[in-house]
């Protein structure tokens, strides 16, 4: 059996291309991959995705629009997606179950923060650590909180959570920013941020507790360590595309982003992408949901072209 459209990813970006993909009677698959859901479900609360006054837990907004596509059904399977040859139509797609074959392809597989590898970092995801400043920022009106990297994304995030926090605190593993002068110069200019140099994040206090109360900083030159008190944590050391699959048949940018023309086309036919498998800039859910749409609605044009729907 060879499907219409095959969809990699059940983050905002897939489940809107699921939702829109099955209203036009394309009868998607997604694949929802080792991350269900995406970075959203591992987000506590979203307070600027339109619609949702009062905010809605990420986890809850994902299952939502899942629910959402199963109605107008779409086929979810929890499987992980092993291996694509793009070679020729139709394209295959084995995971660890099974292969399947598919006259198009939407790509919402997305990026994924990267972290500094903690086990109390880990458990505390989403309880007082976060990767999206512009998600949980508001959440710390009136605190103190502290920000992990030194390039250009840890700035910006700096800067904007001085909007409503007390205090920022940069740590940073180098005596030099990473970030573009101009970032930096504005970070360093800003009386809400300070920095502490030479010195990296060893253990996020108190997953006991459930609840961020300080982290243990190791000074790299010294060796000294100290415990500094913050309300939250904010882990800026960037994002990965999860592209790796790709590589050699998609284009992708110089950081694994998959290239994208005329919205959401590939550099081969029928394959497109949506969400933060390609979007560098943004990587906010309502922009991924958008791209999850358009991608939904050029794979409709495409098969309709090739006499498939």
């Amino acid at each position: 059996m060879t499907r219409k459209v095959i969809i990699l990813g059940s983050g905002c970006a897939g489940s809107t291309a699921a939702i829109y993909s099955a209203r036009a009677n394309m009868e998607p698959l997604v694949l929802e991959g080792i991350e269900p859901g995406g970075q959203l479900s591992l987000t506590s609360n979203i307070e600027n995705f339109p619609g949702f006054p009062d905010g809605i837990p990420g986890l809850e907004l994902v299952e939502n629009m899942k629910k959402q596509a199963l109605r107008f059904g779409a086929e979810y399977r929890m499987e992980n997606v092993e291996e694509v040859d793009l070679s020729s139509s139709p394209f295959s797609i084995r995971t660890g179950q099974e292969t399947y074959l598919a006259h198009s392809l939407i790509i919402a597989s997305g990026a994924s923060a990267q972290l500094i590898g903690l086990e109390s970092e880990k458990a505390l995801l989403g309880r007082g650590v976060s990767t999206c400043a512009t998600c949980d920022g508001f959440f710390y009106k009136g605190l103190e909180v502290v920000v992990v990297g030194g390039g250009d994304t840890a700035m910006e995030d700096a800067i904007y959570l001085t909007r409503f926090c007390e205090k920022v605190t940069v740590v940073h593993r180098r005596d030099e920013l990473r970030a573009s002068p101009i970032m930096g110069d504005r970070a360093k200019s800003n009386p809400k941020i300070t920095f502490i140099w030479d010195s990296v994040v060893t253990e996020v206090l108190d997953p006991a507790k459930n609840a961020v109360e300080a982290v243990r900083i190791r000074n790299v030159k010294s060796n000294e360590e100290t415990v500094y008190k913050t309300d939250g944590v904010f882990i800026a050391i960037g994002h990965k595309p999860n592209t790796g699959i790709f590589k050699g048949q998609l284009d992708q940018t110089p950081n694994g982003y998959l290239r994208v023309h005329d919205g959401y086309h590939t550099n081969v036919e029928g394959v497109f992408a949506a969400g933060d498998v390609h979007d560098e800039k943004y990587r906010q859910a309502i922009t991924a949901a958008g791209s999850g749409c358009g991608a939904s609605l050029e794979c409709e044009r495409y098969l309709e072209s090739k006499g498939l729907i």
